[in-house]
């Protein structure tokens, strides 16, 4: 019965995906990236929208599966969603041993190669780069070194890394471990201690996954949101199910090469828009540091916004009050529309 449900409601889904407007666009491919072919899909009903390259989280966690969940974003922008190497359908066709090197660096290549690709087969001269979660590591920096190929940056699920200074995450965890009296997690984080540059890939991953299942509302959400989108996507059988979760189990190993990053060292002076938009309740990347990074940057324009009842995964969760903040404050400024463009370079909460 459980299969029975699945197929139906895949095929529901897919129905709901098909794009029949003059001016749309719905491909799917490996594209030569890096040295080895990676899955790229570019949707959207009218191709002369601004064009979104999305940089998936994780690490390793395709953003293929919530296409039902965002397909409103395409009556209004061309999204190019990518699966990384180490991730989705491209760790599915070359296995762990065809990933190829697999570091934060060899990421921010591909994307540069990734987004000169876009441009050149979309005949636009700048993308909207659109990152969320452990992607906004690369996407910040992207942002940072290269406005001539991105007319704004919107981060969402943001990553603010200061050089191990924050640590306020870690100790909310400990906290909730106390209250509910969960002692054997709370040893073991106790020891592990909050500097995370030493930790290991697993340890850094056992940690985020207790963040995760320690708060309701992300637990929640990991449930209703993440796991419903992975079992009914209707671009994924049950072999790349399997394929998926052993990406993120793989790419695990990005995990701590993040951890040295301050970004505040490495600049906070952007020459593009940049736009951050939080979950309010976020535990595995919370509001605070994101919103002191935002009052701390210069940029032509910036904004920072909460979304509510959010913690992490803020974009699925919420995709319509999303939108509506790509379509209020984000695409007026990257289209020159008539908009309030002057309120938001005063970073509207």
């Amino acid at each position: 019965m459980l299969l029975t449900y699945r197929a139906l409601r895949r095929r529901a889904l897919a129905k709901t995906l098909r794009i029949t407007t003059p001016h749309g666009i719905d491909e799917s491919s490996f594209v030569p990236i890096g040295g080895i072919d990676q899955w790229v899909s570019v949707r959207g009903e009218d191709r002369s929208n601004p064009v979104i390259l999305e940089i998936h989280g994780g690490p390793g966690a395709s953003n293929l599966i919530h296409i039902p969940r965002t397909r409103a974003w395409e009556r209004h922008f061309t999204i190019v969603r990518w699966d990384m190497r180490g991730a989705g359908k491209t760790f599915s066709a070359h296995g762990p041993s065809g990933q190829g090197e697999l570091t934060l660096s060899r990421l921010y290549a591909d994307a540069l190669e990734l987004t000169d690709h876009i441009r050149a087969r979309l005949g636009v001269p700048k993308v909207l780069l659109l990152a969320n979660s452990f992607g906004t590591v690369t996407g910040l920096r992207l942002a940072r070194d290269h406005p001539e190929r991105y007319s704004a940056y919107v981060g969402t699920d943001q990553n603010i890394i200061a050089g191990g200074r924050d640590s306020s995450a870690y100790d909310a965890l400990l906290t909730r471990l106390r209250r509910s009296g969960r002692r054997k997690p709370l040893s073991r984080l106790t020891a592990l201690g909050p500097d995370r540059t030493t930790w290991s890939p697993e340890e850094w991953s056992r940690y985020a996954k207790t963040v995760v299942t320690t708060d309701p509302l992300t637990y929640d959400t990991m449930k209703t949101v993440v796991v419903r989108s992975l079992w009914f996507s209707p671009l994924h059988t049950l072999r790349d199910l399997r394929a998926y979760l052993k990406g993120m189990t793989f790419s695990e190993q990005l995990g701590p090469q993040a951890m040295p990053l301050d970004e505040y060292a490495e600049g906070t002076a952007f020459d593009l828009p940049v736009f951050l938009f939080q979950g309010a309740d976020d535990v595995l990347t919370p509001p605070a540091p994101a919103r002191r990074f935002h009052d701390a940057l210069t940029a032509p324009v910036k904004d920072f916004a909460l979304i509510p009842d959010a913690s992490h995964f803020a974009s699925f969760r919420h995709p319509d009050h999303f939108l509506d903040l790509l379509l209020t404050r984000v695409r007026p400024v990257v289209t020159g529309e008539a908009g309030s463009v002057g309120a938001v370079g005063h970073g509207r909460r």
